[in-house]
């Protein structure tokens, strides 16, 4: 049989493309009929534009946009690499061992509620405006939904399956290893999205405050400068940046998961 042309799956990519172009067409239209002042909101072809001239140019800013891109990503996984490194064996070993939780949790209960953005003052005395505080902020705003994802992921191992495995002398470190983080393993790969758009948000807004280079200070420096095809241009990178590392996340998690269960 013939392959539909007007399958569901073309009807709805056509349905996706036309809502974008929709979308970007009145936006151009409110700003050419001076429904809204295009000194307020500049046009998807100023932003275009301008796209196209950051790439080869440093003015006004100091960077070209490849230079703001690279330095965000670069301070975006780096954070969120510690974070994950750091927040998903500490949740797991707090899910398991009473002990490690008891000692962990009043500590971690207390700064879970701070967001990232608080600790952007200290980090500046500590750090400067440098890359390291930046990432710390990352690293604190990213570990929290590791280790909940983590904690509640060992939290939630089948207690029949631990029950069997002490019943044949399993030892705790035995049931840890191979029943409860195999069983935590959905909870934790949960943990990658979110605690990547934590990053991500904590990124931007560390960037906005102390940054000599970066996204949010691109954004920064369009608003010190009447700008706004370069605040959303900043802002455009910024989603399309984090788009694109959410979608190579998402692929090596599905790698990954594939892989245990075969």
């Amino acid at each position: 049989m013939k392959k539909k042309f007007f399958s569901r799956k073309r009807v709805l990519q056509l349905i996706s493309t036309l809502s974008v172009v929709a979308f970007l067409a009145i936006w151009q239209l409110l700003v050419d009929f001076e429904i809204v002042p295009n000194e307020l909101l500049a046009t998807p072809l100023q932003v275009w534009k301008l796209l196209v001239v950051k790439l080869y140019t440093v003015n006004p800013d100091g960077a070209l946009l490849t230079t703001h891109i690279w330095v965000s990503v670069q301070e975006a996984l780096l954070g969120y690499v510690l974070s994950l490194v750091i927040g998903i064996p500490l949740g797991l070993l707090m899910g398991w061992y009473y002990v490690i939780e008891e000692m962990a949790r009043p500590i971690f209960e207390a700064i879970r509620p701070i967001p990232g953005v608080a600790w952007i003052p200290l980090t500046i005395f500590w750090f400067g405006i440098g890359m390291s505080g930046k990432i710390f902020i990352i690293w604190l705003s990213g570990v929290v939904p590791c280790v909940i994802n983590s904690f509640v992921g060992v939290r939630m191992t089948n207690p029949t399956l631990i029950q069997m495995a002490r019943t044949y002398g399993g030892s705790n470190w035995d049931i840890f290893r191979k029943i409860c983080i195999p069983s935590a393993l959905p909870m934790v790969f949960g943990a990658l999205q979110i605690a990547l758009a934590c990053c991500w948000t904590s990124l931007v807004a560390a960037e906005l405050v102390a940054a000599d280079n970066g996204l949010g200070f691109l954004i920064t420096m369009g608003r010190r400068f009447v700008r706004p095809d370069m605040i959303e241009l900043g802002m455009f990178m910024v989603g399309l940046t984090g788009f694109i590392v959410g979608l190579i996340i998402d692929r090596i998690e599905k790698k990954l998961l594939a892989g245990i269960r075969s």
